[in-house]
């Protein structure tokens, strides 16, 4: 299998993210997918910091109630 990544910044707010997989022996051509993902003054957690991280679930729905009207 190959995959092929790609990050383009598309103008100041937005990072498109495309990448194709390719391999022969599961599929009959190479498929892709591409996302545009939007600036947010959110904050971002990385998955890799926080795993096993079982307090993480909890802030983030106390964050996510908060953003609530």
């Amino acid at each position: 299998m190959r995959l092929v990544e790609r990050f383009t910044r598309a103008d100041a707010d937005t990072l498109v993210y495309e990448y194709t997989v390719s391999d022969p022996a599961s599929f009959a051509q190479p498929w892709s997918v591409r996302t545009a993902m939007r600036k947010s003054d959110a904050q971002v957690y990385e998955y890799a910091c926080h795993e096993g991280n079982y307090g993480m679930q909890n802030l983030l729905v106390a964050a996510r109630d908060a953003e609530l009207p």
